[in-house]
C-alpha cells in the first residue's frame, strides 16, 4: 500500500508547482532572459535571474514565468500556510488602539497617500542584496506576526523591527528619490525610497527626517535618525518593503540573492 499513497502524493502534487511561503521572494535564474511575467505583470531580469514578490496576505496559485532567448518556460507557485507567530503587545497608547473619528479620518489620508506609491514604476535604481538601514542585526517585532495590541487583534506586521537608542543614524538602502517624507499617525516621522522597478523601503518611527520629497539619495545615505514616535512601545525603526505592491519580508532582500527559494525546475 506504501506506493499507493506515494502514487496519490505524486499525483497531489504536480512537478510543475512549489510551494512558497507568504511574504517572501522567489528567485529563478536562467540563461539569456529577456522577460519575467508574474500573473500579468512584467519585468525585466536582474543579474541573470527573474524575482517574484509574493504578498504576505497571498494565498493560492500564482503563475510565473521567464522568456528566453530560446522561448517560454512556466510554472506555478503555491502560496503555503500561514507561517508567522503571534505578538501580544502590551502598553500601547490607547488612542492607537481605538481612534477617534478624527484620527480614523488621519488615517484614511495617510493610506490614500500611501497606497498611492504601489503602483509607481520608475527605472530600476537598486541592486541585491540590498544594504542595512543600520548597521546592527534585526531585532524586535518580527516580519509577519499576527499582532495583539492590548488585548486587541490588528493586521499582520508588515516589516521588521530594529531596536537602538534614539538618535542612531538611519541609512538609504540603496539609490532612490524620497517619494514621501512625512509625520504619519501609525508610523510617526517616515521616509518612504522609491528604488524603481516598484520596489518601496518604508522606515518608521524616526526623531528625524534628513531629507525632503523628490530628493534623489545614494546608497548608505543618512535619510533620518531612529526615534519613537507614532504607535510605539519604545525607540526602534521599523524597517519595511514593498515590491510590485507586495509586501515581503525585508531579510529576503538583504541577505545573498542566491539563498532566496528557487522557482527553478
Amino acid at each position: 500500500m506504501r506506493w499507493l499513497a506515494l502514487l496519490l502524493l505524486a499525483a497531489a502534487t504536480p512537478a510543475d508547482v512549489a510551494e512558497v511561503a507568504p511574504g517572501t521572494v522567489v528567485r529563478w535564474p536562467a540563461a539569456e532572459i529577456v522577460e519575467c511575467r508574474q500573473a500579468s505583470r512584467r519585468s525585466a531580469p536582474l543579474d541573470g535571474a527573474c524575482y517574484f514578490p509574493i504578498d504576505l496576505l497571498a494565498r493560492g496559485e500564482i503563475e510565473v514565468a521567464i522568456r528566453t532567448r530560446s522561448g517560454e518556460e512556466r510554472r506555478r507557485l503555491r502560496v503555503g500556510p500561514y507561517p508567522y507567530p503571534v505578538q501580544e503587545i502590551r502598553g500601547v497608547e490607547e488612542k492607537y488602539v481605538a481612534p477617534s473619528a478624527a484620527e480614523l479620518e488621519r488615517i484614511r489620508r495617510d493610506q490614500q497617500r500611501t497606497g498611492a506609491l504601489w503602483a509607481l514604476a520608475s527605472a530600476r535604481r537598486f541592486t541585491l542584496p540590498l544594504a542595512s538601514p543600520l548597521p546592527i542585526p534585526l531585532e524586535g517585532g518580527r516580519f509577519g506576526a499576527r499582532r495583539i495590541f492590548n488585548g486587541e487583534p490588528r493586521s499582520p506586521h508588515g516589516g521588521a523591527d530594529y531596536r537602538a537608542r534614539p538618535g542612531t543614524p538611519v541609512l538609504a538602502p540603496a539609490d532612490g528619490v524620497v517619494a514621501l517624507a512625512e509625520e504619519q499617525f501609525f508610523a510617526g516621522r517616515a521616509v518612504y525610497l522609491d528604488h524603481g522597478d516598484g520596489l518601496i523601503s518604508m522606515s518608521f518611527h524616526l526623531s528625524e527626517i534628513a531629507v525632503e520629497e523628490g530628493q534623489e539619495v545614494k546608497r548608505g545615505q543618512l535619510i533620518g535618525r531612529v526615534g519613537a514616535t507614532g504607535r510605539v512601545t519604545g525607540p526602534h525603526l521599523h524597517f519595511g518593503l514593498r515590491w510590485r505592491g507586495a509586501r515581503i519580508d525585508p531579510a529576503a532582500l538583504l541577505g545573498e540573492p542566491a539563498a532566496l527559494p528557487s522557482a527553478a525546475p
